[in-house]
């Protein structure tokens, strides 16, 4: 079910007008009204954008309608689909897509003006760095950083595709590169990391096994050991001090409980 807040009425079946010059931004939510307004801020030089929330309990809809957002209440399908809805439901054609806790840079602002500018001839979709928030710093080694991801894509030629979880762009076409960061403020705190990563693990393990993935007990022992030398050693996630570490466990975390998720499931125990 899709409720508008707003001017115009949209439902899923609705076909969007095209509009090659413009820029939509296009949003998901569920529960951010302590983060939406900063990032709907972050956004205002776009043409139109685009919130679709999956029924939050807070004032997140009132929050993003206040912002001038066009607001989309949808029941939640996925990640994937839910983004792929969003990207369907743009007025125009090029769409730069956020998570609610992301905010564009005055720099990656810049660049992405500057594109539309020149009419966005130059690639069908451009990759944008990504630098996540940790307890007041950014993490600029290991894992987490640069996080390069296709951002701002032009519809016709891009999708969003993969797993519910874990979801990707998928670009036909030149893919260019933008040096400006999307910000990247996820975790409110270690117990919300923590929390985040065990239901995204039992989300991966699922999709994996559906994919008629199987493991024995190796990977369960060996794939965290390694994730953690690659981000913290090899990728020197040690320079951001004990950030770094701290993200380091929490994500060698995720990769066992993913495996072992993964393991319980090809043996048909209880998970």
């Amino acid at each position: 079910m899709s409720v508008l807040y707003g001017l115009l009425s949209l439902g899923d079946a609705e076909v969007p007008v095209a509009n090659d010059s413009g820029l939509t931004a296009c949003i998901i939510t569920f529960n951010e009204a302590d983060r939406i307004e900063a990032c709907l801020r972050s956004v205002d030089f776009c043409d139109e954008i685009i919130v679709v929330d999956s029924h939050s309990t807070d004032r997140t809809r009132a929050l993003a309608a206040a912002c001038g957002a066009r607001v989309i209440e949808r029941d939640w399908p996925g990640y994937r689909s839910q983004k792929q809805f969003a990207v369907e439901a743009a007025h125009h054609d090029w769409v730069l897509c956020l998570d609610a806790d992301e905010r564009v840079s005055a720099k990656l602002r810049a660049e992405i003006i500057e594109l539309r500018r020149a009419g966005f001839t130059a690639a069908a979709g451009w990759s944008i760095p990504r630098i996540t928030d940790y307890f007041g710093r950014f993490l600029r080694h290991g894992n987490a950083y640069p996080d390069r991801l296709v951002r701002l894509f032009d519809r016709r030629h891009g999708r969003w595709t993969g797993d519910e979880i874990h979801e990707n762009t998928r670009i036909e076409g030149r893919i260019g590169r933008l040096h400006g960061h999307l910000e990247h403020y996820s975790y409110r705190s270690l117990h919300d990391h923590q929390v985040r990563m065990q239901r995204y693990a039992d989300l991966m393990a699922r999709a994996l096994y559906d994919r008629g993935r199987r493991c024995g007990f190796a990977p369960v022992l060996l794939n965290p050991l390694w994730r953690f030398v690659r981000g913290y050693l090899l990728r020197l996630g040690f320079l951001d001090g004990w950030r770094g570490l701290v993200f380091a466990l929490v994500e060698s975390g995720y990769v066992r409980r993913k495996y072992l998720g993964l393991y319980i499931l090809s043996r048909g125990l209880p998970g």
